[in-house]
């Protein structure tokens, strides 16, 4: 199967949610971007900047059901990814994640108070990144971080398949890979999930002074942090060139920083 020609392909069937990512933009030169957009949370524009001469990054948002068998779970889901190496895996994730995520919504048991687990609220996902929460009400009632991890690993294991399949013919689809930050807003409740170097940013308005306030959100993972190293060693013990300093820059097997 050609999963690229797959990824750029018509918009999404009647039945998905609105792929406001689809919709019409402006261009500006290497710049795209939308203002005013609407999503059942609200509001919201993005934009994209070109780095290189073939793009390798992919943007979605979705709005509207985050369950394929349930309705009235509404939500809006943001996606960023930021490939390395070549465009196929931003793509990948870009078409598949979501849905996988829908999927898993579906099928998961109701999830407790959210008080319940604000405890792990910055718990670190095994080969997952981190997931964080931010409370905006009470109620916590569609998605939870067991739903987001299992998204996120059925997204990696489908395109592992993908590159096992195809690699007598594409051999080099092993060397490309992407970032992934993800943000959901489900029942008030905003999660935000991440693999790499990605940063979400939450922008918060001081009331009197009009001043707004950045809080990070999201936990990078880049070899030039030293808990990165320690834990990307303690994970291969048995491979001394985990990480290698090259040129004073760490990067993971000497390639690559994330």
């Amino acid at each position: 199967m050609d999963y690229l020609r797959s990824c750029w392909g018509p918009g999404s069937p009647a039945g998905r949610p609105r792929r406001l990512s689809d919709a019409a933009g402006r261009q500006e030169g290497l710049l795209w971007y939308k203002d005013g957009g609407q999503v059942v949370d609200g509001e919201f524009s993005m934009a994209m900047v070109q780095a290189n001469n073939l793009l390798e990054d992919q943007g979605q948002v979705e709005s509207g059901p985050l369950s394929t068998t349930e309705p009235d779970l509404q939500g809006t889901f943001v996606g960023v990814y930021d490939g390395h190496g070549g465009p196929e895996t931003a793509c990948y994730i870009n078409d598949h994640l979501f849905n996988h995520l829908r999927s898993k919504a579906s099928t998961a048991t109701e999830v407790h108070a959210f008080d319940q687990i604000a405890i792990k609220a910055s718990t670190m996902l095994s080969d997952l990144g981190s997931v964080h929460y931010a409370r905006f009400a009470s109620e916590h009632k569609c998605m939870s971080a067991d739903v987001i991890r299992k998204a996120f690993q059925a997204t990696e294991e489908g395109f592992i398949s993908v590159v096992s399949n195809q690699w007598s013919l594409r051999p080099q689809l092993a060397a490309v890979g992407s970032c992934c930050l993800v943000g959901v807003v489900c029942s008030g409740t905003l999660y935000v999930a991440n693999l790499g170097d990605s940063r979400a940013v939450l922008g918060r308005l001081v009331r009197g002074t009009g001043e707004v306030l950045a809080m990070q959100l999201s936990a990078e993972h880049n070899a030039s942090y030293e808990e990165v190293r320690q834990e990307l060693q303690a994970s291969h013990p048995d491979d001394p060139h985990i990480v290698v300093l090259r040129h004073n820059v760490w990067r993971v097997k000497g390639i690559i920083q994330v």
